[in-house]
């Protein structure tokens, strides 16, 4: 652990306003969306024939449950509903990328293990301590089984980009932001 403080050292801590943690958060945050729509595309085509309806479900906080009937993508649901995903997943990964960045480096199974955790914890904070018309809206038109797969994509999103940011990532000296490598040329 001392060995991985040294290796990683944070400067002055900002918590999750570090710019290293936003950007880290950006990559992550926006793989780990791409992959729990997909996920949900996938269940929506499957469970009830429309790949858009459970994106349309999202933008329920504003068009309220109806929105869940929507079968066809439109802007007003899908993509709503989609900047509304893309954004919770934002903040889910700023808490996660917060909650990994004195851990690092992380193994795969340690990095999946993290990424697992937060996603259950955010499906918990989602559906029991979210009002209900600030859920995801899944619920509306999905099963419980095609949401907790949505959720475990959205684990799998973080966790690959997660290791891929972190070997991106190189060691950076005291008082420096841990970022990006930046690109030679």
């Amino acid at each position: 652990m001392i060995k991985a403080a040294r290796r990683w050292p944070r400067g002055r801590d900002l918590g999750i306003l570090d710019p290293g943690i936003l950007q880290r958060a950006a990559i992550t945050g926006t793989a780990a969306s791409l992959a729990s729509t997909l996920a949900l595309a996938l269940a929506g085509l499957a469970e009830t024939g429309s790949p858009a309806q459970p994106l349309n479900a999202t933008s329920h906080w504003l068009h309220g449950a109806a929105a869940g009937a929507v079968r066809r993508a439109d802007w007003p649901h899908t993509a709503l509903g989609y900047a509304t995903h893309h954004a919770a997943t934002l903040f889910w990964a700023v808490l996660f990328e917060r909650w990994i960045a004195r851990r690092r480096p992380l193994s795969p199974a340690s990095m999946a293990a993290h990424a697992l955790a937060l996603s259950v914890f955010a499906a918990a904070v989602d559906y029991g301590a979210t009002p209900k018309r600030f859920t995801p809206g899944w619920e509306l038109v999905l099963s419980k089984r095609a949401m907790a797969a949505a959720y475990l994509a959205l684990a799998t999103g973080l966790a690959t980009s997660g290791m891929a940011v972190q070997r991106a990532r190189p060691p950076v000296g005291p008082g420096q932001s841990p970022g990006l490598k930046a690109r030679p040329g």
